[in-house]
């Protein structure tokens, strides 16, 4: 890839639209623009500017353009051989953007036309012919990151925004885009290449009276770096559902009111309800923001023994289901005594990231005290729900909401409990930054792996020269986060610490 290109790309998405962006960037972009603008005042940096797109190439000039108040007139020859004004072809706004003071740090020019695809591609072919190159997929993020605008973690952050599928998403994209990652690893990684620089000062200066860390304070310069590295390692788990969303199946044996729950959930009428038990034959999915964090609800056939093929069918797709969600709603009949397959529902998520529902809640008054005995009222959440041969104390029984879902009773206590699967008692807050990628949490957890090395190394008595390959090989993941550190880097802080030659 060549960073003295100029390279063209159009910016919005594809499509029609009131306004499409065409990009330029490298040292040519204002000269490249220029011939196809004819604008109201010269540009200026980080200044819009009205104008229109021309024809630089002389098509016919539409009616006369005096009086519009353009700074100059291009003109082109007619087929007469007489001069006359450039075609326009749109009105444009353009922004220049000048180096380094630019998303890529190249100079930019931003040509804003209505979004025509036809009037955008000219826009490009026209760059073209004037030498620039197209833009390759992610180009002009890979220049801001090559040219130092950017780290890793924000280039990520930048992909994270387009694709946010809620405000909180964009929120914590955003952040991570102002480097919250980045400012969390910072003092971690300036940590380890202290303790990095302590141990190469000890061995290679010891005739400058550069004694050698004992292993008390090696082992303490590690624990201030393992210890904030395993707190954030610890937020993947909510920063991988923040980032992805989860999947949240409702099951339950027919008749108890999960299409009920589901459209209350969606908010809207998506899945058939009717008194007829089985009436849901196949899964019913929708995507909902709870919280700011992308749920895909999905309504579940109901289980039960089947009464034919396409009934065994979607049973057998409901409990597809339940074992690939993330979470499971377990709606339950308030008004009746638990069955057999409620039971065996309960027994099946067991250990796993669950929630009981109580659903019709609301007819419980109705029923008064002829209302059918529940195991709930005497013992919630222990013996209903968990088997006496199974049960520890370490098992942790899920919650129990009452909900009603013809009038909304409980859902907003269930929309919380659903939160505080995803985040747990204390959510991390946004502004500390977390990890929400696969591949962050994979060098994380590999740093963390070479320091339990380093530890070992220093319990063991191993050389230092032996124990810096551990720290080093600490330092390297943290790197590819958010850049590397260079010998140069080790070499000034060595330097600027020790009164090394004086």
């Amino acid at each position: 890839m060549n960073l003295d290109d100029t390279i063209v790309a159009i910016a919005t998405p594809p499509g029609r639209g009131g306004i499409g962006v065409v990009r330029l960037a490298g040292p040519e972009a204002r000269a490249i623009a220029q011939p196809m603008l004819r604008l109201k005042h010269p540009l200026e940096p980080n200044r819009a500017v009205f104008g229109e797109l021309i024809d630089p190439c002389g098509a016919a000039a539409p009616a006369d353009l005096k009086g519009r108040g353009f700074s100059h007139a291009d003109t082109a020859m007619n087929e007469g051989g007489a001069s006359a004004p450039a075609a326009r072809i749109d009105e444009v706004v353009v922004t220049y953007f000048a180096k380094p003071h630019s998303y890529t740090t190249d100079d930019i020019v931003e040509i804003s036309a209505h979004g025509s695809p036809v009037v955008l591609r000219h826009i490009v072919e026209l760059s073209l012919a004037r030498g620039a190159r197209l833009a390759e997929p992610g180009e002009f993020t890979m220049r801001a990151f090559l040219n130092g605008r950017l780290d890793l973690t924000q280039a990520e952050a930048v992909r994270d925004l387009i694709d946010s599928q809620t405000l909180f998403q964009a929120k914590v994209a955003a952040q991570q885009l102002e480097g919250a990652l980045s400012h969390r690893l910072k003092p971690i990684k300036q940590k380890l290449v202290d303790l990095i620089a302590l141990l190469e000062a000890g061995i290679d200066f010891a005739e400058d009276d550069v004694s050698v860390a004992p292993d008390a304070t090696i082992l303490d310069h590690i624990a201030q770096v393992k210890t904030p590295l395993q707190q954030l390692a610890a937020t993947f788990n909510y920063g991988k559902i923040v980032h992805e969303g989860l999947t949240l199946a409702i099951v339950g044996r027919p008749n108890v009111g999960k299409s009920s729950l589901f459209n209350r959930l969606v908010e809207r009428e998506r899945a058939i309800v009717t008194a007829h038990p089985g009436t849901t034959r196949d899964l019913v999915s929708e995507t909902v923001a709870i919280g700011g964090i992308p749920v895909e609800l999905v309504d579940t056939a109901g289980i039960r023994r089947a009464l034919d093929e396409a009934e065994s069918i979607g049973i057998r797709k409901s409990m597809e289901a339940l074992a690939d969600a993330d979470l499971v709603l377990v709606v339950i009949d308030k008004t009746q005594s638990l069955t057999e397959e409620d039971q065996e529902l309960l027994r099946q998520v067991e250990g796993r990231p669950a929630i009981v529902v109580e659903n019709k809640s609301d007819l419980l008054g109705s029923c008064g005290d002829g209302a059918p005995p529940r195991p709930s009222d005497a013992h919630v959440g222990t013996d209903a729900f968990v088997r006496p041969a199974e049960r520890s104390e370490a098992m942790k029984t899920p919650p129990i909401i009452p909900t009603s879902a013809l009038t909304g009773e409980g859902i907003p206590a269930l929309r919380a409990a659903i939160l505080k699967h995803v985040a747990g008692d204390s959510a991390p807050q946004v502004e500390s930054g977390f990890l929400t990628s696969v591949r962050h949490q994979k060098l994380v957890n590999d740093a963390l792996t070479a320091l339990a090395a380093a530890v070992n190394a220093v319990a063991n008595r191993v050389p230092h020269e032996m124990l810096l390959l551990d720290l080093y090989a600490a330092l390297r993941p943290l790197d590819e986060i958010t850049g590397v550190t260079t010998t140069d880097d080790i070499l000034n802080l060595i330097f600027g610490t020790f009164c090394i030659g004086k």
